[in-house]
């Protein structure tokens, strides 16, 4: 079976950065798209950030021109680069690969916080 691990949350002033990754415990074939959900206490699973197996990127409304959604194939690794942040980007975010199988990570939480 495949495990997702993410990392890089943790606390951070309202402006700041963070960088999220998530790593494949072994390489995954036949992608169809992997990326970044996130949610919040009381609220739905949202989309973040998606990246097709041909690079193309997609990102939620809300965290446009923010958010930057990359890979690694080679180390099997998924990034988000958050700037900019917002109290309102508080949340638990979850990676996910989707093949003909969908794997989920663990989630790693961000608080965004003066």
């Amino acid at each position: 079976q495949v495990q997702l691990v993410e990392s890089g949350g943790g606390l951070v002033q309202p402006g700041g950065s963070l960088r999220l990754s998530c790593a494949a415990s072994r390489s995954i074939f036949s992608i169809i798209t992997m990326g970044w959900y996130r949610q919040a206490p009381g609220k739905q699973r949202e989309l973040v950030a998606v990246l097709t197996s041909g690079g193309v990127p997609n990102y939620g409304d809300s965290v446009k021109g923010r958010f930057t959604i990359s890979r690694d194939n080679a180390k099997d690794t998924v990034y988000l680069q958050m700037n900019s942040l917002k109290p309102e980007d508080t949340a638990v975010y979850y990676c996910t690969v989707r093949t003909v199988v969908q794997y989920w990570g663990q989630g790693t939480q961000v608080t965004v916080s003066s």
